[in-house]
């Protein structure tokens, strides 16, 4: 059987145990091949943007030429058009980012910040510590607290009041190596960049330099318990904003710029992940800008049109359901139906459903080490709907000579939770290739 049609079979039947609530794993497999760094870099002007092509690091490395040489051809033609379909996609995806901005001229900028006494967490706030945040493995440092150095600082992004990003960066007082591999940790709907602090002293314990942000009207950026959802009706009446996804995407780029500017940073050496809300932060920044070198989407990734053609998006739309009931006012319905979310998209997220859903984004991280962890009965990130968005990134790692860099993992019995198993998952993946 050729390989394409085994693999293929073999995530079809994967993918199917997944929704019937299996632990599976689903990687692209490829035949042996050597590997070797690849080389070259630039800047996009528009975004800033850094294709991390020359960076000599354990997670950017492209497939070599040994073997046959028309085997060699056929791998680059097929290397070459999927650059050329990122490069129209992100070109895209980069229009509407900018269509809303407020002021392009804002230059990137710091500011001091200080600690935040009493996080804002909207909605119902966390009644204690996370099994999971707490679960991730550290290093014994002696001293740890008086070695651990901690910033909090605002970077300038654009003009008005979300334009100020608050950061809260963590590492550990030494010098060797000079330049450090980064993780950025992005947190969940309503909650805030505090709240990963279990996870941010972990890395940080090992040598990484742990970076979170609070997202667009969350944290610090937030004035009350309904800042976020108010965002969200507002954008929806409006249309001048996209608090849902998009926006934090623009910040991620800036926060990319700030990064691989440090003296202290190992530019090509950026990983990216994140919870829920997070992980589909994750997920689209690292789409756009390939600076984030590793990147593990935590139950974040799912397929919006899919969700609608299947009838399963209500589980999404609850989570942030007041945004849908005004729209359905506005629309005269007397209930939230498949044609009101197919509008608060487009209005909001302008082609989430279309165009920069997961079949056709998720494949575009290719070939920088990706891991999707999922819960095998998460009803806002269905495994079902995901069937496509992972063949298609399958086949893309393989066409990449990649295919050890690309792994789908769900977790059986669990929905839409970050667990300790997926926290372990993903600081293997970020220890293997980061």
């Amino acid at each position: 059987m050729p390989l394409r049609r085994a693999m293929a079979l073999a995530l079809a039947l994967a993918l199917a145990a997944a929704a019937a609530g299996g632990h599976v794993a689903v990687t692209a497999r490829h035949p042996r091949r050597q590997m070797a760094s690849g080389s070259g870099r630039h800047n996009d002007s528009t975004t800033t943007a850094v294709t991390a092509l020359g960076c000599r690091s354990k997670s950017n490395r492209t497939p070599s030429i040994c073997g046959s040489h028309s085997h060699a051809t056929s791998a680059t033609v097929a290397v070459s058009k999927m650059a050329a379909a990122a490069a129209d996609l992100r070109a895209s995806f980069r229009e509407v980012l900018l269509s809303r901005r407020h002021d392009l001229q804002v230059p990137l900028a710091v500011e001091h910040g200080s600690p935040v006494e009493h996080p804002l967490y909207q909605g119902s706030p966390p009644t204690g510590p996370s099994k999971a945040m707490e679960s991730c493995p550290r290093k014994e440092v002696e001293n740890f607290r008086e070695k651990l150095i901690e910033e909090n600082f605002y970077l300038i992004t654009e003009s008005g009041e979300q334009g100020r990003v608050p950061v809260l960066l963590l590492k550990i007082n030494d010098t060797t190596p000079k330049r450090k591999p980064v993780i950025v940790l992005l947190h969940s709907s309503y909650k805030c960049k505090e709240w990963l602090r279990p996870l941010l002293e972990a890395y940080a314990s090992r040598g990484y330099i742990s970076v979170a942000i609070d997202s667009r009207y969350h944290g610090e950026r937030a004035n009350n318990n309904t800042t976020y959802i108010d965002a969200l009706k507002s954008a929806w009446r409006n249309g001048d904003t996209m608090p849902f996804i998009f926006d934090t995407v623009w910040d991620l780029i800036k926060l990319g710029d700030h990064l691989s500017e440090r003296e202290d940073v190992d530019p090509c050496r950026i990983g990216i992940t994140g919870e829920s809300l997070g992980g589909m932060h994750a997920w689209f920044a690292a789409f756009l800008d390939t600076r984030y070198s590793v990147v593990v989407p935590i139950i974040g990734v799912q397929g919006f049109r899919w969700a609608i053609d299947n009838n399963k998006w209500q589980a999404r739309v609850d989570s942030i359901k007041p945004l849908f009931e005004e729209a359905r006012i506005d629309l005269g319905k007397s209930e939230i139906d498949a044609e009101v979310v197919e509008k608060v998209w487009d209005k909001i997220a302008p082609g989430l459903d279309s165009q920069f859903d997961a079949p056709f984004s998720v494949p575009m991280i290719a070939p920088r080490p990706l891991l999707l962890l999922h819960g095998a009965d998460d009803p806002r990130c269905p495994v079902s709907g995901l069937q496509e968005p992972v063949s298609r990134a399958a086949k893309a790692y393989e066409e990449a000579g990649s295919a050890d860099k690309f792994m789908f993992i769900t977790e059986q019995g669990i929905g839409h939770q970050m667990t300790a198993n997926m926290v372990k998952q993903a600081s293997d993946w970020f220890d293997r290739f980061l």
